[in-house]
């Protein structure tokens, strides 16, 4: 079953100077070098008050769980994954805490998993190229981004003082990233959590959360269940969901004993090999972009800084959304409001994955999204 959805063309207004396109040439770059271009402002933010329990533990940004304070303090890593279907099965990514997905050149899809406990990981990956939209999503977490390689497109963001960036293409390379003889190149590069910290380590990166950041979704409390509404207060079900990619065709089916969001691609269970497990979500997004193909190679670019439609999936349930950046127009945080723009979307504690999808095909109001 297909349902059709409200779209406001106003939601979808979005320019280039918003999405901060580079005019860069095409193609994959080398090392990338810092430049000291962030421009100080007077402007005092207040500091965020961080929630702790009589444990000691702190409120995750990620999932809205108690965590251990040297993991939740810590700043979580974004990585860069590869999902061709040359390079499945993943190793790690059932580990990530938030994990977005969204096109690339020739329909296939990338994806960015957002780690906050990745210390026992010995093989995550593997790792691919960045484009700049999946760093402007990675900033929104306060997170370092892990990258084996760049488009051109993606290098004058990199270059900014306020990215910490591990690179398999620059000097850190060797130490963050190594090869497997398991798979053929490109795609047996993996990062381990060991390599991880030496990086940041070594390029001095800060290893807490600005004391600024206040995360990005709205969770539930403790105990409760959310179940969403529409606007008229009616509850839409949703057990089935479909993003509509056409290369990896990927679904999520709901379970009612565990109320989590199991994910399938390539016709068959999306599996870490790691662990064996099936990638499964308490919530999921499907985020609608504004869009546009950025030369003869395909490269896309999708709007990260304006607003827009969205799907929002927990419990079982559905609700239409109004997504909107708030903050810096490049670090800034997106959050996601009812469709009156009165009350902040509230998730249940626990994993998230956001699917990013055109808001237009061929000029026409993206269809190919399916649940039910």
């Amino acid at each position: 079953m297909k349902k059709k959805m409200l779209l406001l063309a106003a939601l979808f207004a979005a320019t280039a100077s918003l999405w901060g396109c580079g005019k860069n040439t095409t193609g994959e770059t080398e090392e990338v070098s810092k430049t000291e271009d962030f421009e100080e402002t007077d402007e005092t933010l207040e500091v965020f008050e961080r929630e702790y329990n009589e444990q000691g533990q702190v409120r995750s940004f990620l999932t809205g769980k108690w965590v251990d304070a040297e993991i939740g303090e810590r700043r979580p890593v974004a990585v860069m994954l590869s999902n061709i279907e040359a390079a499945n099965p993943m190793c790690g990514v059932s580990k990530a805490d938030v994990v977005f997905e969204a096109p690339v050149e020739g329909e296939i899809t990338r994806m960015m998993g957002i780690f906050e406990d990745y210390d026992e990981l010995e093989k995550i990956g593997s790792v691919r190229s960045c484009r700049e939209y999946f760093l402007f999503w990675a900033l929104e977490f306060d997170a370092v981004y892990a990258h084996y390689g760049q488009s051109s497109y993606a290098v004058e963001y990199l270059d900014r003082d306020y990215v910490d960036n591990l690179s398999g293409l620059a000097s850190i390379g060797s130490t963050v990233f190594y090869r497997t003889d398991d798979r053929p190149s490109p795609h047996n590069a993996y990062a381990s959590a060991k390599g991880i910290k030496e990086g940041i380590k070594k390029l001095k990166y800060r290893n807490e959360y600005e004391d600024t950041y206040s995360g990005k979704f709205k969770f539930a409390k403790d105990g409760e269940i959310v179940s969403l509404t529409g606007l008229d207060g009616s509850v839409s079900n949703a057990t089935y969901i479909a993003p509509g990619y056409y290369v990896n065709k990927p679904w999520f089916e709901y379970n009612e004993s565990d109320k989590l969001y199991y994910r399938f691609q390539y016709g068959d269970k999306h599996i870490d090999e790691m662990t064996g497990e099936q990638l499964a979500f308490t919530n999921v997004i499907i985020q609608y972009a504004d869009w546009e193909k950025r030369d003869e190679k395909g490269y896309l670019a999708f709007d990260c800084h304006s607003e827009g439609y969205a799907l929002i999936f927990t419990n079982g349930t559905c609700t239409e959304a109004h997504w909107m950046r708030e903050g810096d127009q490049e670090n800034g945080v997106i959050r996601y409001y009812d469709l009156g723009l009165e009350n902040e979307i509230t998730l249940n504690q626990g994993k998230t994955m956001v699917c990013v999808v055109e808001d237009r095909i061929n000029g026409n109001m993206n269809s190919n999204v399916e649940f039910h």
